[in-house]
């Protein structure tokens, strides 16, 4: 996936929209674009669409914080159609990421469905405790698929009054958190994807932005609105010259007869490369 895009929970008008705006991935959010008067409605809605989609792109769902009275409601409503996956916001350490793996068993179990089919994306950097004890995330259950990060609710739990400086940038205690998501996910073994992007004008921004995600490691972006897919999808796959560098370094390794390292354009390549490169052709697949 190169892109994940947000559609309240409540907003059913919008899901198909969603799932037609070339996003790789949808999320029907019942967590922060849904008051708590609204959860019963938006719950009905989702468990609705998830049973009559025909799920061109995947369809997850991001729940309520374990530790809030609504994770459960929200599991126990949406289980049952069988989303692709979960995403779980504000996710204080490994813990909280283990005990959804435990609910999500015991409802598989309950609707007949495969264990370990419903994956889940944890967010694990929404507030200061989380980040003290990163480390608990990692190893993480068979069934977490990435890990991300978000800069909006961290700098709510800072009490801050922004989170990036005049020019834009994230300040050095956002630019913390995304790098330990980064190591995170890393540790795990899992993808590293990236937070939102909250401009929705400056859509040349947002596709730079990307590739400075890209370049640092992450392969996925999280988005708010269906503008945003091009810009991102654009920094996210690989260009035809890095494809075909990437080709060529497999070559290179394929017949060096089990060197450790060859000379390619006048430049010495090792088994990092070699990583690179598989990393760069298995992203140019679609799907």
């Amino acid at each position: 996936m190169r892109s994940m895009l947000f559609v309240p929970g409540d907003r059913p008008e919008r899901f198909a929209k969603a799932e037609q705006s070339g996003a790789d991935a949808v999320i029907l959010d019942l967590e922060d674009a849904v008051t708590a008067q609204r959860r019963p409605y938006a719950r009905d809605a989702v468990v609705d669409y998830l049973q009559s989609s025909a799920r061109t792109v995947p369809l997850w769902v991001r729940i309520n914080p374990v530790d809030s009275h609504d994770a459960l409601p929200d599991l126990g409503r949406v289980a049952a159609a069988r989303p692709d996956g979960i995403m779980l916001p504000k996710a204080r350490d490994g813990a909280d990421v283990q005990r959804l793996d435990h609910w999500l068993e015991a409802l598989e179990a309950a609707h007949g469905c495969p264990i370990g089919t419903i994956r889940v994306i944890p967010l694990i950097s929404e507030w200061a405790g989380a980040l003290l004890r990163a480390a608990s995330f990692a190893p993480a259950p068979s069934r977490v698929l990435g890990m991300s990060w978000g800069a909006e609710d961290l700098a709510a739990d800072l009490g801050a009054f922004s989170n990036k400086d005049a020019n834009g940038e994230y300040e050095a205690a956002y630019a913390t958190a995304r790098t330990l998501c980064l190591y995170t996910a890393a540790a795990a073994g899992v993808a590293a994807i990236d937070t939102v992007d909250t401009d929705l004008r400056d859509l040349a921004g947002v596709e730079r932005r990307s590739m400075a995600s890209r370049r640092a490691g992450f392969t996925t972006k999280l988005l708010i609105h269906p503008a945003q897919v091009g810009p991102v999808h654009a920094a996210f796959t690989p260009s035809e010259a890095e494809t075909t560098w990437a080709a060529r370094v497999i070559a290179a390794f394929r017949d060096a007869d089990g060197k450790g390292a060859v000379s390619l354009d006048g430049k010495l390549l090792d088994r990092p490369h070699v990583r690179l490169a598989e990393r760069i052709l298995a992203s140019s697949k679609p799907g």
